[in-house]
């Protein structure tokens, strides 16, 4: 069954403003994503964004593209103006890919898609990976997952969930003195979501959770109405994505002579 992409670009970034339209070898990044997730198997790739600019630019390289608010809270307020702009069903599946990931494996656009079709019970589907440091697992810009024996969500956080009450007893003087429990493992969520269209038309409609504004984490409003969010392992390791001019140059420097972008 097929299932659409949507790739929300926006202009405005704290860190560093206009990304979307950052060259990487020749090309604005968000083509690099829209590349990437031309390869997975979807039956339709469209660009998101509120910006005349991107527009532009997206449409000389033959995207589709859809003009959203610039209003939006969250990215899948953004979706779900997609999804009704463009009359999809609320029964289609719609993967959300950022547009400052362009070097994401379409493998696991394809993973969450596919997660979404065999478990028709969960509304959301996204991806973990394990942690296996604890400067990582103390790490609050470092999303932590715990899920049920069917792999669905019981909660996300920034803090280190499950708490290892017997080896992380008080005494132990800073997170880094303290060891990777035995008894327990630990997953960084992966942000990439597939959704269901009719949990966008509903998640527009709730108020933000107590849970999802202290964390601010807007996963939780799902969890928090009841919503059921399938997580599995990635099926291939996530490269990182690009939120400061660093990890701009960082891309920059593995592109190949022929202008083509590798991990």
């Amino acid at each position: 069954m097929s299932y659409i992409v949507v790739i929300p670009a926006r202009y405005a970034s704290t860190r560093l403003p206009g990304k979307p339209l950052a060259d990487i070898g020749g090309k604005p990044m968000v083509q690099h994503v829209y590349e990437r997730a031309c390869e997975s198997g979807a039956s339709r790739v469209v660009i998101a964004t509120d910006n005349s600019r991107i527009e532009n630019a997206c449409r000389q390289f033959g995207a589709e593209v859809v003009m959203t608010s610039a209003d939006h809270a969250s990215g899948t307020d953004r979706l779900e103006e997609v999804a009704r702009k463009l009359e999809f069903d609320p029964r289609d599946r719609v993967v959300n890919v950022q547009g400052d990931e362009p070097l994401i494996p379409p493998a696991l656009i394809d993973q969450v898609a596919d997660n979404l079709e065999a478990f028709p019970e969960a509304s959301i589907a996204t991806l973990c990976e394990p942690i296996t440091d604890t400067a990582t697992l103390f790490n609050p810009n470092v999303v932590k997952v715990v899920t049920d024996a069917r792999g669905m969500a019981h909660y996300f956080s920034r803090a280190p969930i499950p708490w290892a009450r017997e080896e992380w007893s008080a005494g132990l003087s800073s997170p880094g003195n303290r060891p990777m429990p035995a008894s327990a493992h630990y997953f960084r969520h992966i942000g990439i979501y597939g959704y269901r269209v009719s949990l966008l038309r509903a998640f527009v409609d709730w108020s933000p959770a107590p849970t999802e504004v202290t964390e601010s984490l807007e996963q939780l409003r799902a969890l928090y109405n009841g919503a059921l969010i399938h997580v599995a392992q990635a099926s291939e390791k996530p490269a990182a994505g690009v939120d400061t001019q660093q990890d701009l140059e960082r891309l920059r420097a593995m592109v190949d002579k022929s202008g083509v972008l590798h991990e």
